[in-house]
């Protein structure tokens, strides 16, 4: 997966960095190598968070065969089955 990064320097002069495609993802380092370490970790917790909320909204039927599940992280409607 590839996602859009937003970097810009304080008035501190640390780096400050946002995953656009993950709303509220942010962080920030001294060093621009720590701040794409930062970033990087602070993606995997925004998904691996989303996921989980996804799964604890997530009411599946009774399955008779395939089951086909959409799971959208960009809106507050996490998950779909049908």
């Amino acid at each position: 997966m590839k996602f859009n990064i937003t970097i810009e320097r304080d008035e501190d002069g640390r780096y400050v960095a946002e995953c656009t495609d993950l709303p509220g993802c942010l962080s920030e380092g001294d060093t621009f190598e720590e701040t794409m370490e930062n970033i990087s970790e602070a993606i995997v917790g925004c998904l691996k968070s989303r996921l989980k909320t996804a799964g604890e909204r997530l009411k599946i039927p009774s399955i008779d065969g395939k089951l086909d599940i959409s799971i959208d992280l960009t809106e507050q409607k996490y998950a779909e089955a049908s």
